[in-house]
């Protein structure tokens, strides 16, 4: 699945408990359009060791699998979260907002 949003939290290098490899997360909020205007938020793992050079705030195109983490919160209850466990994640930049027109110039 390819997600396109913004970055709402910085990348964290993290390591698997397991083989002990390195990875990034952060969260992404990707914006909807038409009749669902409500943002989707979702936890993006990216299984590389590799500096990413992403900051909070930048618009990002991922890259993934898209799978659902379960878990149980802080007062027990069962909850989760929409995971991309992503291969790619890549900044975009957006095209700037065109310019007004300069009226005719005054003499």
């Amino acid at each position: 699945m390819q997600a396109f949003g913004n970055l709402a939290t910085q990348p964290e290098r993290r390591t698997t408990k397991t083989p002990g490899k390195t990875y990034y997360e952060f969260r992404m909020c990707e914006s909807q359009r038409g009749s669902d205007s409500d943002p989707c938020w979702y936890t993006v793992r990216v299984m590389k060791d590799a500096d990413l050079g992403l900051a909070k705030g930048d618009f990002v195109k991922v890259t993934g699998k898209l799978k659902t983490d379960f878990y149980l919160s802080r007062e027990g209850k069962p909850t989760g979260t929409l995971l991309i466990l992503a291969f790619e994640a890549a900044k975009i930049a957006k095209q700037p907002a065109p310019a007004a027109e300069a009226g005719p110039a005054a003499e």
